[in-house]
């Protein structure tokens, strides 16, 4: 199977149990997760031959987030050890029509902190056949967008596929940065990942008819900003999750894959949510192993929204799901009848 490399932070996750809100109790469950390692965790656990790159503190907190990504089969070889800390977030997860909250305290993380010069992205991507990133690495400043950039180009000069998640983040920068540096970035991407906001946040680019508050998608609106995100930057393949939020508990979820030629939609799920942070995550990870697997369009969206409604129903930031569970829901198995 194919070699991925995935760079980005990996934060420590603190989360009241369940439904809770902030110190209602004393307690706080502790996990960790980030961007690009969920990808990581998703290739890792369908048998793709996957490859971390962060910088981590040596002290034991770095070591738990290393040995949460080793736990699942990601190599972790390729981690730079130093600085001072690892970035935390806390999550409240939202319930019905409470929305759930994200504060982060990642400033002056080591990742954050890091150097162009510590990662040697000629040895990194040495047998490598794709690379993968996010809109949030690069808002982490612009030392890390140095970074990014150096192993954007030498993923090029090898002939890597480059893939991005668009993930726009406004407590970590401006729509006016993000476009700045996110439209020098994406010169370099093969496959475009992006959302019904990230779009029009980053870009500019907006679906019309849509209204993402009040739960109403017109899909038709949104062949429209792939075909525009295609024309601009010359993407091989731009996908966009669709997603109808009905409450906190309850979304619709689907995704859109356009190719150039074909526009692919996915079924529709509904989704009773558990936790549903990594959700977008899991459906890059899906999308990257249904790629590298030579699947169709059609057949690569339609993995990729199984993999992710099923995250949906996991805690945690990881997807913890085989091929095998993806593509019983897939094949249109959504009963979740007890296996026996």
């Amino acid at each position: 199977m194919a070699k991925v490399i995935t760079f980005g932070e990996i934060m420590l996750r603190l989360a009241p149990e369940g439904y809770y809100r902030f110190f209602q109790n004393d307690r706080m469950q502790a996990a960790f997760g980030g961007g690009e390692a969920n990808v990581a965790v998703s290739l890792a656990n369908y048998g793709v031959d996957v490859s971390f790159v962060t910088k981590l503190p040596e002290h034991a907190i770095g070591q738990a987030a290393v040995n949460s990504l080793r736990k699942y089969g990601v190599d972790t070889s390729k981690i730079v050890r130093g600085g001072e800390r690892v970035g935390i977030y806390f999550l409240e997860k939202g319930a019905s029509q409470r929305g759930s909250v994200c504060i982060y305290d990642r400033a002056g993380s080591a990742v954050q902190t890091a150097s162009p010069e510590e990662f040697k992205w000629d040895a990194i991507f040495e047998g490598a056949e794709w690379f993968h990133f996010t809109g949030i690495t690069p808002a982490l400043g612009e030392n890390v967008t140095a970074i990014v950039r150096k192993a954007c180009q030498e993923a090029r000069k090898k002939g890597v596929k480059i893939s991005c998640d668009l993930n726009y983040r406004g407590k970590l920068w401006s729509r006016e940065e993000a476009r700045r540096v996110m439209t020098e970035l994406c010169q370099y991407v093969d496959v475009c990942i992006s959302n019904e906001e990230d779009a029009k946040d980053v870009f500019g680019i907006e679906a019309e008819n849509t209204d993402i508050y009040g739960g109403k998608l017109d899909k038709e609106g949104y062949k429209s900003v792939a075909r525009q995100l295609m024309e601009q930057f010359g993407f091989e393949k731009v996908a966009i999750t669709l997603r109808t939020s009905i409450s906190a508990s309850d979304n619709d979820w689907a995704a859109m894959l356009y190719d150039g030629k074909d526009y692919c939609f996915s079924r529709e799920y509904h989704l009773r949510i558990t936790d549903r942070v990594g959700g977008g995550d899991s459906f890059g990870g899906g999308l990257i192993y249904a790629l590298l697997q030579g699947m169709s369009a059609q057949e690569a969206v339609e993995f990729a929204v199984a993999a992710s409604a099923l995250k949906h129903s996991i805690e945690g930031d990881y997807n913890l799901v085989s091929v095998s569970e993806v593509e019983k829901l897939k094949g249109g198995d959504a009963s979740g009848r007890v296996q026996r």
